[in-house]
């Protein structure tokens, strides 16, 4: 018996932000080949959701997450309240386990409480939901490597099972002191999309998804997932691990064009995610 098809969902409000592609606008430019990287490269936003002073306060992984999350939700015209999330991160706040770490090691009676607060995986969906007074369920997941397909797969199967839209936002920072020794994480990279189960007049694109092999005979999903297009989209490959979403993200670019290529996202050594864009039906 033939496994059932995942149903088509649909994407809504994609949001991207890194130093040098600061917005889903200068993004989808410089994919298309139609815009250059940003030069000199933007300083960290600051997300508005935010109170000003929690604003200032907020660690990186916060100011990024919340960024493209508002961005999104704003492309998607929903309400914030309203909709569930996923936050997906491979590392959380890298230099506040640094800090961590440092402290803990040298004098643990320095440890700061709102460093501490904020080292948690789930700080930024906490901020989220907080700034925004969304009740709606939250969730955070880590899947080193396989992050962004792990919290895509995430997100995909909440959306179909519970026939509401879910926000997906992913986000990775820098490694700073002595973690640069185990991990290699070298930028700012976040990006964010609402999954809704129907389309509507905010629709980009179409997902077909499913799980397929990693590895069997036919998949070719080393070779589709580094065929980046443009020199922009390649610029980010080794920036951090959330650089996994750079060709689904190349995909929206283009999809108004037409039905783009599959995708395979590396969920484990044996499992990815495959993908499929097309264009969004028309009336």
């Amino acid at each position: 018996m033939n496994a059932p098809t995942p149903p088509t969902l649909y994407i809504e409000g994609p949001a991207f932000w890194t130093p040098t592609l600061p917005g889903w606008d200068a993004a989808r430019a410089a994919f298309r080949g139609e815009g250059a990287l940003s030069d000199p490269p933007a300083k960290r936003p600051s997300p508005q959701v935010l109170a000003p002073a929690e604003r200032r306060r907020a660690p990186d992984t916060v100011a990024l997450a919340l960024e493209v999350a508002a961005a999104a939700i704003a492309g998607a015209d929903r309400p914030a309240a309203d909709v569930p999330c996923v936050f997906t991160s491979a590392h959380g706040d890298l230099s506040i386990n640094d800090y961590m770490c440092s402290t803990l090691a040298g004098d643990p009676k320095m440890l700061s409480p709102t460093k501490f607060h904020n080292s948690v995986h789930n700080a930024a969906v906490g901020y989220w939901t907080i700034g925004t007074g969304c009740m709606a369920a939250s969730n955070a997941v880590s899947a080193y490597e396989h992050s962004f397909a792990s919290g895509l797969l995430e997100a995909a199967v909440q959306c179909a099972a519970n026939q509401e839209p879910v926000l997906l936002v992913g986000y990775d920072t820098p490694t700073v002191g002595a973690l640069t020794s185990v991990t290699d994480s070298r930028g700012l990279l976040a990006v964010a999309m609402v999954i809704a189960p129907v389309r509507t007049g905010r629709s980009v694109a179409a997902l077909q998804w499913s799980l397929a092999p990693h590895g069997a005979a036919g998949d070719d999903a080393a070779a589709t997932y580094t065929s980046l297009r443009s020199e922009a989209a390649k610029s980010l490959v080794a920036i951090n691990p959330m650089a996994q979403a750079l060709g689904l993200f190349e995909s929206l670019a283009h999809v108004e064009g037409g039905d783009e290529p599959p995708l395979h996202l590396q969920l484990s050594p044996t499992l990815s995610l495959r993908l499929q864009l097309r264009p969004p039906p028309k009336d």
